[in-house]
């Protein structure tokens, strides 16, 4: 299959890459990259240049941090990520959620000691790559697969209405404070009538303009032409005197290498802070990298992402930044500018220690308020409406579990939001995995076919005659289940049942307690003048089921016989015997 995107890669049914190659994807796309792609990958590095200083100045200072640490995380993040990662398009920085996470969390452990703050921040980010790189030798990226969409979907809302919570104190120029989402809203609540009409307005308008850009300019660097406004306007007019507070003049040059002042045994709680970072940073960073892969025709590593993740944040950690990860908007920025490789982030970081190196006075007049105002407006893409009322009509019990991670993230914050996310949703894997589906077949009108009574009313029962198919594996935590739904469909029947028929067809594997189960059930059923027979069962379920002496009990199993042939059977013997032809 060729590449039907014309973009650097690999085709989407390429053989895998192996050997060095594979941990070093620049190997792989430099071979086949195009001279005329390099002045869209600069393009496309500098657009997100200008997207990602103002927006991460404003995760910065979501993250508690001095605003430069931010735009540092964009500088190292993205230009390792380019070295090990498997995307084209994703970008690498900080994001609403993780910056929002650290800033929460790293308050209770720091104490206030800035230098402290800063230290834990980068070595949070120094244990996710760790993290990152044991997940990377055991091979755990499919681990992440057993979030589900519908936990992420509560978190991402309760996580946007708490980040939002720590920005409106700015907006209304008050001090803000408390703890938790509640009691944030009591404490902004009862400053109200403290605010600063001026840096309000000045707020508003800068979100309206935003929001106007997001819609009628999108991919473009609006934020950075509304930073740009507005030092202008607090340049120029005697605005600054009236209440504005002001990012200052940020520190001149690159960013030094400096191992965290802290370690592991120093600070508690920072590994389950780091542990939620990479479980966010993972889940984002893949989810955003696959969207983008399937649009331009090639396939991302999962497995690979875990090392160009690790890499991003080793080099955050080291270089006076905090946790990164690959964000959806700003990937969006990158792509819609024209990315056409993973150059681009190296585009963007030359572009970015220019700035860092000889612009950083020009942001000494940024007012925060147009910090704030460009959170509120980012965190805005994290409540899914559409979604939520989709889930609502689909699933209400889906929708109830990702009530529970919202209320989670709202009612302890979201860290503590996270492990509840991540214990809901092995929770739910566990209910799931142990109470399969066990149908009840019906006979299609004039077919030799059965299928699911419950979904098709019109299907014909069979007089004495039960039969169920079991939609998962039968395994020990499972077989209760299946036994007790057994029994229930055997006493509720009209008729006194002779015959049960169990379809395993459905059931990859069976362990040794479900073979004793399926045992267990025929001894019972033989007491009561009754027969089990199995069919569809594949061949390790057949060698096991036979390895444990049932095919001596409930007669031959088989490949070919099917449930009609059984249900034939006994209607013309009367009787429980095989009566099939066993091919």
């Amino acid at each position: 299959m060729n590449n039907p995107s014309g973009v650097p890669g690999l085709a989407t049914a390429a053989p895998p890459v192996r050997g060095w190659r594979a941990v070093f994807p620049p190997a792989q796309w430099l071979r086949s990259y195009r001279p005329r792609w390099l002045v869209k990958d600069a393009v496309a590095g500098v657009t997100l240049a200008a997207y990602g200083i103002p927006v991460s100045l404003a995760y910065a200072s979501l993250a508690g941090l001095p605003p430069q640490y931010g735009i540092y995380g964009y500088l190292v993040g993205g230009l390792c990520y380019a070295l090990f990662g498997s995307s084209r398009q994703l970008a690498i920085g900080p994001t609403s959620a993780i910056s929002m996470l650290v800033g929460v969390t790293v308050a209770t452990m720091a104490g206030g000691d800035p230098a402290r703050w800063a230290s834990i921040a980068a070595l949070t980010a120094v244990l996710i790559a760790c993290m990152c790189v044991i997940g990377w030798l055991l091979r755990l990226s499919s681990l992440v697969s057993f979030i589900s969409e519908t936990i992420l979907l509560g978190f991402k809302a309760g996580a946007a209405l708490t980040i939002a919570m720590t920005q409106l104190p700015k907006l209304f120029g008050v001090k803000g404070g408390g703890e938790s989402f509640f009691e944030r809203i009591a404490v902004l609540w009862g400053q109200i009538p403290l605010t600063n009409v001026s840096v309000l307005v000045f707020g508003l308008v800068c979100i309206a303009l935003l929001l106007l850009g997001e819609k009628f300019l999108p991919g473009r660097p609006v934020a950075l032409v509304v930073v740009a406004a507005s030092i202008v306007v607090l340049s120029v007019t005697p605005l600054a005197s009236r209440g504005f507070t002001l990012v200052g003049a940020l520190p001149q040059g690159l960013p030094e290498f400096r191992l965290p002042g802290l370690r592991v045994r120093d600070v508690d709680g920072v590994i389950p802070l780091a542990f939620a970072c990479l479980l966010l940073a993972y889940v984002e960073s893949v989810s955003a990298a696959r969207a983008l892969a399937q649009a331009h025709g090639y396939e991302i590593d999962a497995r690979q992402e875990l090392l160009g993740l690790g890499a991003a944040n080793l080099a955050a950690g080291l270089f006076q930044a905090f946790p990164v990860a690959g964000g959806l908007s700003q990937s969006s920025v990158n792509d819609k500018a024209g990315a056409k490789s993973a150059l681009a982030l190296v585009f963007a970081s030359l572009a970015i220690g220019f700035c860092l190196m000889f612009l950083t006075g020009l942001l000494a007049n940024l007012p925060n308020v147009v910090l704030a105002a460009i959170v509120l407006v980012a965190v805005k893409g994290l409540v899914d409406v559409g979604e939520l009322r989709h889930l609502w009509r689909v699933s209400r019990f889906e929708f109830a579990i990702s009530m529970v991670a919202f209320a989670a993230v709202l009612l302890l914050g979201i860290l503590n939001g996270v492990i509840v996310a991540v214990l809901v949703s092995m929770l739910l894997i566990i209910r799931r995995a142990a109470h399969p589906h066990v149908a009840m077949l019906g006979r299609i009108p004039g077919t030799r076919y059965f299928s699911d009574l419950e979904r098709h009313a019109e299907n014909e029962t069979i007089a004495h005659v039960l039969a169920v198919r079991v939609e998962a594996s039968l395994l020990y935590f499972n077989i209760e289940h299946v036994r007790e739904t057994i029994w229930r469909r055997i006493h509720a029947a009209p008729e006194p049942v002779r015959l049960v028929i169990c379809d395993l067809s459905a059931s990859p594997f069976v362990d040794l307690a479900g073979a004793r189960m399926l045992k267990a059930l025929h001894v019972a059923l033989q007491s009561s003048n009754a027969a089990l027979k199995i069919v569809g069962a594949h061949a390790d379920v057949r060698d096991l089921l036979r390895a444990e002496g049932l095919e001596e009990g409930v007669g031959h199993i088989g490949r070919r016989v099917t449930v009609a042939d059984f249900v034939d059977a006994f209607q013309r013997n009367g009787d429980v015997a095989d009566g099939v032809d066993r091919g």
